[in-house]
């Protein structure tokens, strides 16, 4: 994935509400009945849990790469949009049906588009540009650090960056793939 520091000339915040973004829908497979966020913690798990009634998760176990966590309960996870939802609306979502910010909010199509990370690191990325927050997370290095370069809420200050994350490096090994 290849990010520019370009600021976007159209980002515009006004009228922006998360509930703009319907979702937790049923997910790329509405039969299993389990929402977008618990296929994604399915599919996220080390160690997979079991799926109850209802889709009920119980154990598994999660690795968060904002943090670099075993998590061994799912309620201590939060799915992160890689792209925050506001920063979206900020380049052009806001002008979308209420469809396709649904199913962009729901999208597991690409690997990093959602993601289970610890609900305490979470907030450290907000609702900033992945160009603000990624420079801030070198290899090796866990969510809040600041490399030599790169200041935390300007992409102004960051070099041009290039994110690679192989799915090793985001969970030790995954339960099972994505459709």
């Amino acid at each position: 994935m290849r990010l520019s520091s370009t600021p976007n000339r159209f980002a515009c915040r006004d009228g922006y509400s998360r509930a703009e973004f319907r979702h937790w829908n049923a997910g790329d497979d509405p039969a299993d009945g389990c929402n977008t966020r618990a296929e994604v913690l399915i599919h996220e798990a080390v160690t997979a849990p079991t799926v109850g009634a209802g889709c009920r998760l119980s154990g598994g176990s999660w690795w968060s790469y904002y943090d670099a966590t075993v998590v061994a309960s799912a309620s201590g996870l939060d799915i992160d949009h890689m792209v925050a939802l506001a920063e979206a609306w900020d380049s052009d979502a806001s002008a979308w049906t209420a469809q396709r910010r649904e199913a962009y909010a729901n999208d597991q199509r690409a690997e990093q588009s959602l993601v289970a990370v610890t609900a305490r690191s979470n907030p450290s990325k907000a609702d900033q540009d992945p160009t603000d927050w990624l420079c801030r997370l070198p290899p090796g290095s866990t969510a809040g650090t600041s490399p030599k370069g790169c200041a935390p809420s300007s992409a102004g200050t960051c070099p041009s960056t290039t994110a690679n994350w192989p799915a090793s490096r985001m969970r030790p090994q995954a339960a099972r793939t994505r459709r």
